[in-house]
């Protein structure tokens, strides 16, 4: 397994791979991911900001992700409950994984790789949310140990669901 930084090259395979995600949320009842978000053009500003992150098994991308170290101003205010820390934080964003690798841990995998990249960069918060309905995200966040922390709103006024998580160094 590799995880690294995307690039240009990556966008096709990519976006392969949020595709079959829209389709399952969208199949599931679920309106996260919907109406050509993410598209082509989020993917690529991720890579030009230098966000965008994939994982590679024997040299095919079986998932992607997106890792921000500059805050989330939707994050700045939450409501019926708290962050657990105020630390300065990553958030993760756009995790998806190739519809034929899923239920092997390689969201899992990606988390892992994520947070020794926050210790890396002296980052010991990690921020996400999700919708309230994608309760295969939610599960994935709390096997990886994350915390529910309460409700954020998008900036279209969209309701996510909040989580935290604090990394040690042991």
């Amino acid at each position: 397994m590799k995880f690294r930084k995307a690039v240009k090259t990556d966008i096709n395979d990519i976006m392969n791979i949020i595709k079959q995600a829209q389709a399952d949320l969208k199949a599931q009842g679920i309106n996260q991911w919907q109406n050509h978000y993410p598209n082509s053009d989020t993917i690529t500003t991720d890579i030009n900001n230098g966000n965008g992150y994939v994982l590679l098994k024997d040299n095919i991308i079986v998932g992607t992700v997106a890792v921000i170290f500059d805050g989330e101003t939707t994050y700045d205010h939450i409501y019926h409950g708290e962050w657990l820390s105020h630390l300065e934080y990553a958030t993760i964003h756009r995790i998806a994984i190739d519809s034929k690798y899923k239920g092997l841990g390689l969201s899992s995998i990606m988390i892992k790789n994520i947070e020794q990249m926050c210790l890396d960069k002296g980052f010991y918060s990690i921020k996400v949310d999700t919708h309230e309905e994608n309760l295969s995200m939610q599960r994935l966040l709390q096997k990886n140990n994350f915390h529910y922390c309460g409700i954020i709103y998008l900036q279209d006024q969209s309701k996510r669901i909040a989580f935290e998580k604090i990394l040690t160094n042991d």
